[in-house]
């Protein structure tokens, strides 16, 4: 017994003794990319109290280990460039990470259409042999519930090129090659996303549990299914995470894969989900959950970065008539986020596909969502909007309707000049089909013959508002709405 135990106590020993040597955070590995411009904590462990030296494109950083081991040490903020070296050294041993760059690093986040790969996209031969480029980076967050919040995640940094870019998220690719193409800064992507993924499970514990009742009282569960038993069973080992989905308990993957990055800067973020929340009797509930969500990554992070998404695509048969639309509803509550400051939203209405809810094009969307960070966040006098509708007169049976974002200039895109996709309706909103026409830069005079007093307009506000043809001259397409005016007296 004696024996036993002393050889025991050396085991756990010589355990401790491998799991306290030097180590960091798996986030820190060749290839990395650091955000420039701020201050970058770079954390591991080693033996308490054991003492760190950090070097660093030629900076020195001394840190000590804390009484669990946890070290963290901070480097000064920095101009883009690379690729630079890193040591860390405690006592004997050394780590070395080679390749990183020092660059702006966007988050990128969702569901399916996030995940969707440049592999599965339009052109993808031609794409993956023209993908050479070694200043993008890109980090894949692996798949992860948690019902605490998780402080570390695992992923690999890849350097894009012909052999790597076919696994890249398409969006989150095409995005940053137009941005580095333009501005020629080091870009890295790291995607944490989950397709099929509702936006409740995004939405940090403190920050859901905030929100009014109503917008948590489908959350159900039996003895057998609350979070309180699932987690008893995952400690037990009765069951285990690969079993459980995500979108039945509210926060875990924020858990799970976006708090273990909380501590790293970006310099934003894009996002592409909201087609698992346009559900019947639900979709309104984003008009709170968006705008929520946002606001809540950005006290975590603890500064107002960029937010750029994508507004959700045409999708499943076009209607012979105006329809009320889930789709549509949900397409109109990220349209009204644009209200939060320094945010920006990819239109996408005229580059989906009826028949498949994951469009091959993916390069038009990562396009759009650079256009946005180029004219946003890096200056450049670009157009990076479709018309957005501002206001209204209404005189007789005519509504006269006006639109920012214009660019150049309004245009019809049909080779008949035939503007489509408006509907309106009086008081009692029984809306029809309605003629319309551009008029000077910013206008559109919109009619029917059949509602004499209108109130209310719609455009593109249906499920696939395929017909839907205004744009701007830049080829940008004007953004859906629904808007109510008075009768001039």
């Amino acid at each position: 017994m004696k024996r036993f135990l002393l050889l025991l106590f050396f085991l756990c020993t010589m355990q401790w003794a491998l799991y306290a040597q030097l180590r960091l955070s798996p986030v820190f590995e060749d290839h990395m990319m650091i955000q420039r411009d701020k201050a970058v904590k770079i954390w591991g462990w080693a033996n308490k109290k054991d003492k760190i030296e950090l070097r660093f494109n030629g900076n020195v950083v001394k840190t000590k280990a804390n009484k669990n081991g946890e070290w963290v040490a901070q480097l000064k903020p920095m101009p883009y460039g690379g690729p630079y070296s890193m040591e860390i050294q405690c006592c004997d041993t050394v780590l070395q990470v080679n390749d990183i760059l020092i660059g702006d690093v966007w988050f990128c986040s969702g569901q399916s259409n996030m995940v969707w790969k440049v592999s599965q996209s339009n052109r993808a031969k031609e794409e993956i042999a023209a993908g050479n480029y070694a200043e993008i980076r890109y980090f894949n967050a692996k798949k992860r519930i948690a019902f605490e919040p998780a402080t570390e995640t695992e992923g690999k940094w890849e350097v894009c090129s012909p052999e790597t870019v076919g696994n890249f998220s398409a969006v989150a690719y095409f995005f940053a090659r137009k941005i580095y193409q333009e501005t020629t800064i080091p870009i890295g992507i790291m995607n944490a996303s989950w397709g099929g993924s509702e936006i409740e499970p995004w939405i940090s514990g403190k920050t859901f549990e905030a929100l009014p009742s109503e917008l948590k009282d489908h959350y159900t569960y039996t003895s057998e299914t609350c979070p309180d038993s699932i987690r008893k069973k995952l400690r037990t080992g009765e069951t285990d995470l690969a079993k459980i989905q995500p979108n039945p308990y509210p926060s875990v993957l924020y858990n799970g894969m976006v708090n273990p990055l909380v501590r790293l800067p970006i310099k934003g973020v894009i996002w592409y989900q909201g087609e698992n929340n346009a559900h019947a009797e639900r979709s309104g509930d984003y008009y709170t959950l968006f705008p929520c969500l946002i606001r809540d990554w950005r006290e975590q992070w603890g500064y107002e970065f960029p937010f750029y998404w994508v507004q959700l695509t045409n999708y499943k048969p076009e209607r012979l008539e105006p329809e009320e639309s889930f789709w549509a509803e949900l397409r109109d509550a990220q349209h009204q986020t644009l209200s939060l400051p320094n945010t920006g939203e990819a239109v996408t209405i005229d580059i989906g596909d009826a028949n498949n809810i994951h469009p091959g094009n993916k390069q038009d969307v990562g396009l759009r969502l650079a256009l946005i960070a180029l004219n946003k966040t890096y200056g450049q006098k670009v157009v990076y909007s479709g018309p957005v509708y501002q206001s209204m007169e209404i005189s007789g049976n005519k509504m006269i309707l006006h639109f920012d974002s214009a660019g150049s200039g309004l245009t019809v895109k049909n080779k008949y000049g035939y503007l489509q996709g408006f509907a309106i309706a009086g008081a009692d909103r029984r809306f029809v089909w309605a003629k319309a026409f551009v008029e000077g830069q910013n206008r559109v005079v919109v009619y029917s013959d059949r509602v004499s007093r209108p109130v209310h307009v719609r455009y593109a506000w249906s499920d696939n508002p395929g017909e839907a043809n205004l744009f701007n001259r830049e080829g940008l397409p004007a953004s859906p709405f629904q808007a109510s005016g008075k009768q001039n007296q």
